[in-house]
């Protein structure tokens, strides 16, 4: 999915992301909304605070959605210079508590209108359910304030091109929809290999997520479980491939430079066998321009394995996992000249530089 404030139709300069934004102690987070013009993630990479940043004044933020990534954002926010967490807001009350634990001089509230006629609030974070995002991102542009909407950006095609359509149209704010590989360092080194030609023509990439977990919450109240359990409900998630896989096939697109034109995929209830209507595991098969394929596949029934990106070309491979990265050449491709000096791992029956 494409980044709707990004003039261009290929997503290969993402605006600032996720990993910037909860990454403590950086000062850079906030200048996503101190800016008059748009910032791409690779101005941030590796870049420490400018000395006039200090002078900056802060930006006023608020928070809607309290739940675990509520919480995480509101976490980064408290270390981050220049973040001055202001309102809090989610619909159930008893959220409020943990949330004003982190940010003990925020104002909590229970409607977002509440949020949007604040004049004194300047960027809003969005980390509710999907489903919810639409009609919180277009009242958030409306009022004027910035926005930072978390993935997956919606639940619907038709929901996403509506939030497409209104970041568009609000020119003098910053909206952003969090990916979550878009400014990890290891991701913009290994994308700067590629981009050398170093692997070749590329041929095939694969990636896979693998974790055991239910995502079953339980509560005391049929209708507090349910609204937690919204990762479950077919009609209000995009599931596994949504909720997951958006940020590796993500990956996929920025790393050939081009979109999917189709894709086949599979998918069923195979360990979770509880009532749900949302697959635990599926696989599918992009389809990219010139005959190129990105096969995935995620499960919530075993985590052996973890997860992991891989691109293979005529020359060399590269193998992405966590926070490393490995190339892998063929026998026969040219020396680059820095392979000498590279570290190198034994990566099952390869050796990885």
């Amino acid at each position: 999915m494409t980044t709707p404030s990004n003039p261009s139709p290929i997503p290969d300069a993402p605006l600032f992301g996720r990993r910037h934004i909860i990454n403590a102690g950086s000062l850079l987070a906030l200048g996503l909304f101190m800016s008059d013009r748009p910032i791409y993630a690779e101005e941030f990479v590796g870049n420490k605070p400018k000395s006039d940043d200090a002078n900056v004044a802060p930006v006023t933020c608020a928070v809607i959605g309290l739940g675990e990534q509520g919480r995480a954002l509101l976490t980064a926010l408290s270390h981050t210079p220049g973040a001055d967490v202001r309102m809090v807001c989610d619909h159930y009350e008893n959220a409020h508590r943990r949330a004003l634990e982190i940010v003990p001089k925020a104002t909590a509230v229970l409607e977002t209108k509440q949020v949007f006629d604040d004049k004194s609030i300047q960027a809003v974070w969005i980390a509710t359910p999907p489903h919810l995002h639409k009609d919180l991102v277009i009242a958030a542009l409306q009022a004027g304030k910035h926005v930072y909407c978390e993935a997956p950006l919606a639940h619907s095609i038709d929901d996403a091109r509506a939030i497409a359509k209104a970041a568009q149209g609000a020119t003098s704010q910053i909206f952003h929809s969090g990916l979550q590989q878009r400014t990890n360092p290891q991701h913009l080194h290994v994308e700067k290999f590629i981009r050398t030609g170093a692997l070749g023509k590329i041929t095939q990439g694969k990636g896979h997520w693998h974790r055991r977990t239910s995502w079953k919450k339980a509560a005391a109240s049929d209708e507090r479980q349910k609204a937690l359990n919204w990762r479950l409900q077919k009609n209000i998630t995009p599931g596994l491939m949504g909720e997951i896989g958006i940020h590796q096939l993500d990956i996929a697109s920025w790393f050939l430079k081009k979109l999917p034109v189709s894709v086949s995929g599979f998918g069923g209830v195979l360990g979770w066998e509880d009532g749900r209507q949302v697959h635990d595991t599926v696989q599918c098969v992009l389809s990219f321009p010139d005959d190129r394929r990105f096969m995935y596949d995620a499960t919530l029934t075993n985590s052996f394995d973890a997860n992991s990106e891989t691109f293979q070309g005529t020359d060399a491979a590269v193998l992405l996992r966590d926070h490393r990265a490995w190339m892998f050449k063929e026998a026969d491709a040219a020396a680059l000249g820095w392979e000498v000096y590279a570290y190198r791992d034994k990566i099952g029956d390869d050796t990885g530089i």
